[in-house]
């Protein structure tokens, strides 16, 4: 089973300018087998992206709330904890 995914965000801190570029990042401490990612924000269930990575690439007003990571390998899913992103 997956276990241990962690989201991370740049600029750290999840503060980011307004305008700026911010970069999610989704990682999985333990697990096997081809994965699969979803990112989700404010708990929506339908994903703003696929994969390890979800850019934004200019932050905008409407951008700021609790972001998550969906990691799947086919038998098992697990969330990370929810990461609150701020565009200042």
């Amino acid at each position: 089973p997956l276990s241990g995914v962690s989201l991370s965000a740049q600029p750290p801190g999840g503060q980011v300018a307004l305008g700026d570029r911010l970069v999610l990042s989704c990682a999985v401490a333990a697990g096997t087998g081809p994965l699969s990612f979803s990112w989700h924000w404010r708990g929506s269930p339908l994903p703003l992206g696929t994969g390890p990575l979800l850019e934004l690439r200019h932050a905008g007003d409407n951008d700021s709330g609790h972001y998550q990571c969906r990691a799947s390998n086919g038998d098992s899913v697990a969330e990370s904890p929810p990461l609150n992103i701020t565009v200042l």
